[in-house]
């Protein structure tokens, strides 16, 4: 058992997570449909970078023999890990196929490689993060590669493709699927658009082909000038009473016409649709969000006006804002929003998102009636992150001894602490929080003036210095990594967890720190001074509506396992904000969900719907677009089938811990090393 957890272990490491073989089926079979036409009437050279235990290039050939009848198939291999490739070696020769295999570090030698030399790139490249690879480490390979950003190990192996591809080759590239809409994949989506051409795209979202957490995709790319329209599949698992087809996965993949399918027991729906790479408007909404500075004082929040009625007022005022500022976006649609084909990371490239006639008119139809975003009217943040959770957050710590003052402990709020519209608070988990919370900068306490926790920080001194990335940064060695501005905790706030099956957005006025599993809006940075409780109301009626729901998946669609969705700012930021002059019903709604003690049942959720899509101009329900056939219910998914819900925690606590909130690469990215980060 235990060789078994320390080869897992290994695998996460070092990026080894090596292709099932009906996958590496599949990803050959694909291959094939778009090799050069020189290799199909002579020799076909084929290059894996990082082939591991040989599985693509073996099921590449058998394939070529299949389909390619008396075309000489040359094969190449390199790996780092020469126990792997002696796996391969055995296989090949069982098998009577001659490879070239390379032990060594394919990056290193790549250099000497003569361009041009392969009609074909098979790989599945090993992913191993930032702060796997080391900072140091990274920062070479981003300027080796001309990369920029947080990097991963994937990320050169397809920037050395295309230069290594005969004009007309052909890059079957199976990877994780986050670089469809992450910021982070903005490097390969640039390499793939800039020096090759997408022909064939698969999303295979939560279909566990893998042992390990991976949602892979599946990308057919050409070397080529000519761009042609590109095909794009997703599946993922739904739970539906619709007919289920009795073709496989992969045969549904390749499929004109989507549909249900079963697969190891499970259900998932399959969408075909084309690959939309670009925006429908300009870039001005992701500009406006970046560029964005808080208009209102914490006075404005605490003044605000509440009730049912304020929504009228919100919207008129909402209207003169809209009318006097030079150069903003006037009422009655967001006519250069930039958020509709893709989404626009801040100039790094947009994110990927499939394209339907029916979708996009939707879209279409959605955007005409948008004001702003949300990244336009408010700062999204990220919780906090101690990157020392055992030392900062308890809920015992009356059992710690000695005990930090009480003025230093906050209420946590958490991902396990949402009901609909609101968070009750009670678990009794708060952080021990060494700041100023009168300063809007990090400005640590003077220790010396709490000595009880001073001596308990002393007391975990060497858990804590020995995050060098806090030293090296000039902060004192017993700071939170990320503690965010610690005036704004005391204002309301919107806040909702990173990781849910369905948006749950709800109002804080405790007081509370967010955790780093959680992502919030303080009304202090909600830009329409004075309204700032109102527009709130209004941020939380769309964000947890069906028709908010359905934009998400359209737009961002970053799914997870079981029907999980990421809320993070570069998504939260897209998600559009009908005129407030018409959307009154909408905050009155809200405000009796929040303030007076409304159950959002099935009728009042129905009706919450039908006054957002009313308030988009849009007919009753979503106005969803018959692709997706979109239902009223909160409970369903923007295809309208029922989300697999699981009510177990994802994994283990140490898998928790490797969430977004908890794990330091996600937090820091390349810039842990010597960097300063934030104030």
């Amino acid at each position: 058992m235990g060789s078994e957890i320390a080869a897992a272990r290994d695998r996460k490491r070092h990026g080894r997570h090596y292709t099932p073989p009906a996958l590496a089926r599949f990803l050959a079979q694909r291959l094939l449909e778009h090799v050069p036409r020189s290799g199909v009437s002579g020799v076909l050279r084929v290059l894996d970078p990082a082939c591991g235990d040989g599985e693509l290039l073996l099921a590449l050939h058998r394939e070529a023999a299949i389909g390619l009848p008396g075309v000489q198939v040359e094969l190449v291999g390199y790996d780092l890990d020469d126990e792997a490739l002696a796996v391969a070696r055995e296989r090949a020769r069982d098998a009577g196929i001659g490879v070239d295999w390379h032990v060594g570090d394919f990056l290193a030698v790549s250099g000497g490689i003569t361009d041009g030399c392969f009609d074909a790139i098979i790989t599945n490249p090993p992913y191993v993060r930032t702060q796997q690879l080391g900072g140091v480490t990274a920062q070479l390979l981003s300027k080796q590669f001309g990369l920029r950003g947080r990097i991963d190990l994937t990320h050169p192996f397809v920037a050395i493709a295309p230069r290594l591809l005969c004009p007309g080759g052909v890059l079957g590239l199976l990877c994780a699927n986050r670089f469809l809409t992450t910021k982070a994949g903005a490097n390969i989506r640039g390499l793939l658009l800039s020096e090759l051409a997408p022909v064939e795209l698969y999303d295979l979202g939560d279909t566990k082909l893998f042992e390990a957490a991976v949602l892979p995709a599946v990308t057919i790319a050409k070397r080529t000038s000519h761009r042609d329209t590109c095909r794009y599949v997703s599946a993922y698992e739904v739970a539906t009473s619709e007919t289920i087809g009795r073709t496989g996965l992969f045969e549904a993949l390749t499929e004109n016409q989507g549909g249900f399918i079963t697969h190891g027991g499970r259900t998932f729906a399959v969408e075909v649709g084309t690959l939309a790479t670009g925006e429908l408007g300009s870039d001005r909404a992701a500009a406006a969000a970046e560029s964005f500075e808080p208009g209102v004082m914490v006075a404005d929040v605490v003044d605000a006006p509440r009730g049912a009625g304020a929504g009228v007022e919100l919207g008129r005022r909402a209207a003169e804002v809209a009318s006097s500022e030079s150069g903003a976006l006037g009422i009655g649609g967001l006519v250069e929003s930039g958020w509709g084909g893709g989404q626009f990371d801040g100039g790094s490239g947009w994110a990927w998102r499939m394209s339907r006639p029916g979708l996009d008119d939707w879209l279409g139809r959605v955007r005409a009636g948008t004001w702003k975003t949300f990244g336009e009217v408010a700062r999204i943040r990220v919780g906090i992150k101690t990157t020392a959770d055992r030392v900062f957050i308890s809920d015992r710590w009356g059992e710690r001894e000695p005990c930090p003052e009480a003025e230093l402990l906050f209420d946590l709020i958490t991902h396990h602490d949402f009901e609909p519209w609101r968070i009750p608070g009670g678990r009794g988990i708060r952080v021990l929080y060494p700041y100023d919370t009168t300063r809007s900068r990090r400005i640590p306490v003077d220790l010396s003036k709490y000595p009880s926790a001073a001596a308990y920080l002393r007391g975990h001194r060497e858990t804590l210095a020995g995050r060098k990335y806090v030293a090296a940064s000039g902060r004192e060695w017993f700071e939170i990594w990320v503690p965010q501005r610690p005036h704004l905790w005391r204002v309301p706030k919107v806040v909702f967890p990173d990781i849910s099956e369905r948006p749950r957005f709800a109002l804080d006025r405790s007081g509370a720190v967010v955790n780093g599993d959680c992502y919030w809006m303080s009304l202090a940075d909600i830009g329409l001074r004075g309204d700032a409780e109102q527009l709130a109301y209004l941020l939380m009626g769309v964000a947890n509506s069906a028709l908010g729901l359905h934009f998400y998946d359209a737009v961002c669609g970053n799914r997870l396992y079981s029907g999980r969705r990421r809320w993070i700012t570069q998504y939260v930021s897209r998600l559009p904000l009908p005129d407030p002059a018409r959307s009154a019903g909408i905050v009155e709604l809200v405000t009796e969900f929040v303030d007076g003690g409304r159950v959002p049942d099935a009728d009042s959720v129905r009706v919450l719907n039908e006054r957002v899509a009313a308030a988009f101009g849009l007919r009753s329900g979503c106005g969803a677009d018959p692709d997706h056939r979109q239902q009223d219910s909160a409970g369903e998914d923007a295809s309208g089938f029922d989300i697999v819900e699981r009510d177990e925690p994802v994994g283990s606590q140490r898998q928790r811990e490797g969430e977004s909130g908890h794990d330091l690469g996600d937090q820091v990215g390349v810039e842990i090393v010597g960097a300063v980060v934030g104030p």
